[in-house]
């Protein structure tokens, strides 16, 4: 990279403080970097990985994303221990259903659109402003949703002003909409919901928030293919974060483990998990 002036020097748009938005500066300097700036030829389609099943709750104190480990593409498992929850930054997280390679990438983005926020201004954007830059980033993706590589992420993060965690649910088009206690998105999300609606209740302790999101997934997995419920035999355990104020913090596989073989013996003598 060089300028008018010399070789070896960068151009002077990267020395200039510019936008506080990373994406920006990529839209307006390398814009074929950005997802959106790729499309496919009219009529095309593509078989890609397609994530499945997310859920969120907010416990008594902040709020807990799970994601199942599976990813299809048709009728095929293309993955079965894929990571579907990332810590979005230090406060918040990011589920991913739709097409995992874009999805993925996004994701990758908007981590480094929300440090580069921090180094600019000096400041961590506020959680309302995190859910809204996320928004446009998916909106920005609309032409491939139209070909069929749709994302939809769950964004879910503790809100330092409130001190409560919040969750925020999106379309294709980039439509943000908050969500009160619970949510899912993804494939088994229908029957994930059910299970939320059963079993969440206000002031949930974050061991109880987990045990929740656990079980609806399991319920998820029960009557959606795509879904993966917790895998015993291969100690593939769904992927678990809690937000709250003192961060982000992933669950380890041992807590998991116990969790899930609470829920499976909770369920061999009440396959329906009715209360």
């Amino acid at each position: 990279m060089t300028t008018a002036g010399g070789a070896g020097k960068l151009p002077a748009a990267y020395l200039s403080a510019g936008s506080s938005s990373f994406t920006e500066f990529i839209g307006a300097h390398a814009p074929h970097l950005l997802p959106s700036g790729r499309t496919l030829p009219p009529g095309s389609s593509l078989e890609a990985p397609h994530g499945t099943t997310i859920v969120t709750a907010t416990f008594e104190g902040g709020v807990v994303m799970a994601g199942d480990r599976r990813a299809t593409m048709g009728n095929i498992i293309a993955n079965r221990d894929m990571e579907k929850v990332f810590a979005g930054d230090e406060y918040s997280a990011v589920g991913i259903a739709g097409t995992a390679g874009l999805a993925i990438e996004l994701v990758k983005l908007f981590q480094v659109e929300l440090e580069h926020y921090e180094k600019i201004e000096g400041t961590l954007l506020s959680l309302e402003g995190k859910a809204n830059r996320l928004a446009s980033m998916i909106r920005a993706n609309l032409g491939m949703a139209m070909q069929g590589l749709s994302v939809v992420p769950l964004f879910a993060g503790y809100d330092l002003d409130r001190a409560v965690g919040r969750i925020f649910s999106y379309d294709v088009t980039g439509g943000c909409y908050e969500e009160h206690d619970h949510h899912s998105v993804g494939s088994g999300s229908l029957f994930a919901r059910g299970a939320l609606k059963k079993v969440w209740r206000p002031g949930l302790s974050a061991a109880e928030a987990v045990s929740v999101t656990v079980e609806a997934l399991y319920d998820a997995a029960d009557d959606d293919s795509a879904t993966g419920g917790p895998d015993v035999g291969r100690r593939i355990w769904p992927t678990v974060a809690l937000v709250a104020a003192d961060g982000v913090r992933f669950v380890a596989d041992d807590e998991l483990r116990a969790v899930v073989e609470a829920v499976i013996a909770a369920r061999q003598g009440n396959p329906g998990g009715a209360r």
